[in-house]
């Protein structure tokens, strides 16, 4: 892990996050001598992580009437796109 100063991460931002992307390296930002952040490779996201996820729950019933009551709680106007 390595610690970069705001000032220099935002110099060098486009090479701090070839290091997160490319080498797996995560940086600790610091500001006046305390952390404030921390960019690191963001995790895997895998499509059958998701569909397990949504399998575990039973699809919800009442979604599509509320999505409907919803939508018929805002006022849309119809006018013309400028041309």
């Amino acid at each position: 892990m390595r610690e970069v100063s705001a000032t220099d991460a935002a110099r060098g931002f486009s090479d701090v996050l070839d290091a997160v992307e490319h080498a797996n390296e995560t940086f600790v930002v610091t500001r006046s001598g305390r952390t404030i952040a921390l960019i690191t490779p963001a995790p895997a996201a895998r499509g059958r992580a998701v569909k397990t996820i949504l399998r575990r729950h039973r699809p919800d019933r009442a979604w599509i009437s509320e999505l409907r009551e919803l939508r018929g709680l805002v006022d849309t106007e119809d006018r013309p796109w400028p041309g």
